[in-house]
Order: C-alpha cells, then structure tokens, then sequence
C-alpha cells in the first residue's frame, strides 16, 4: 500500500486494500479470543495466578500472555485503521458529490445553449450609467433575445429602438450570452429617457 501523504486524496482501490486489511485484522482478533477461550476462558481479565499466588498450572501462561498482548496491539492499529478508512470513504463521497454537482451543472449549461435560439447582436459599447449598463450589459456579450426581437424577427437596430420607444419605464426581459462570464443570462431591462452629456 501507498504511503499517504496529508492531505492526498485516496483512490477507490485503496480505500478497498484498507477495508481489506481491517477484514485481517478483525480475523486476527478473534483467533486471539478463541486462544484466550481455549485456555480455561482466562480471557483479558482472568488470573493468571492460583489462590496462593503460584502461576496456574492449568493453562499455558505464554500462550496467555502473548494472545493478550497480541489482542491490545492489533486493537491500536484496528482503531488507527478504522480512522483511516472512515476519513478515506469521507473524501470519496465528497470528491463524488463534487463530481455529480459539476456534471449536473454542465448538462444544465449544455441543454440551455443548445435550446437558445443565436443571438441577432453582439455588444459594441456600452454608455456609462445608461439602462444596458445598469442591467449590466458588457462589450462582447451578444443578444438573443430583447423584448419581442429575435434572431426570426431582427432585421436593423430599428427593431430595438421600436421596442425600447414603446415600452419606456416598463420591465423588460431580455436574453443576453455572456462572453465574459461564459454563460448565459435572463436580464432586467427598464428602458428609459437618459441623454448623453
């Protein structure tokens, strides 16, 4: 097995070698209790002296002692494991939940950029403090869809002044792609009297 670095993520076949080794050690274990079992139940806890403080004649004291060292060594690094294990599934559901989030995400992006008609207009300028800048229009975005213009019914920049002259002080929709945040977006418009000084 891979030294583990802080911090390194772990793949699913190492967390498997893990839960394997656990599987040993929980086998180990118990032979270890089964040994204690077959020595009179002396178990963890029972003397290992007679009455009169002599060493038990009836049970084979080293076999004793080793299995219950053995018992409180293998317990440690069952312990230490375990953490190891349950901070290793922790990362694989995390970098999991992280995946599916993202896939969701770029299905979400991918079905609305194929279901958008293109854009009419790409964005030349933008005027300080004007509606498109409050709305948060920037250079390079382009225009899918304004109020009722789009790429079926767009034929001059007239098409928006119409819509804009029409609808003044009035909550507009708009479609806008993004190209600086690579997305696109529904918009806010109020179309309004504004001059340029």
């Amino acid at each position: 097995m891979s030294e583990d670095g802080p911090g390194r993520a772990m793949t699913l076949s190492e967390v498997q070698q893990l839960v394997r080794r656990k599987d040993e050690l929980e086998a180990q274990i118990r032979a270890c209790y089964q040994l204690l079992e077959d020595q009179k139940g002396v178990g963890m806890d029972g003397p290992l002296v007679d009455a009169e403080g002599f060493p038990r004649a009836d049970i084979d004291l080293y076999q004793v002692r080793t299995a219950r060292h053995s018992i409180a060594c293998l317990q440690n690094d069952h312990k230490a494991l375990m953490k190891q294990v349950e901070e290793a599934l922790h990362q694989l559901h995390a970098r999991e939940k992280e995946k599916h989030a993202r896939d969701e995400a770029e299905a979400r992006a991918e079905a609305m950029s194929q279901s958008l008609p293109p854009a009419f207009a790409k964005v030349n300028a933008v005027t300080p403090e004007s509606p498109a800048s409050t709305s948060g229009l920037q250079v390079d975005d382009e225009i899918v869809e304004f109020g009722s213009v789009n790429v079926h019914n767009f034929k001059s920049l007239q098409n928006i002044a119409t819509v804009v002259q029409h609808s003044e002080g009035l909550q507009y929709h708009s479609l806008a792609k993004m190209t600086t945040a690579q997305k696109t977006i529904k918009m806010e418009l109020v179309p309004a009297f504004w001059t340029l000084i």
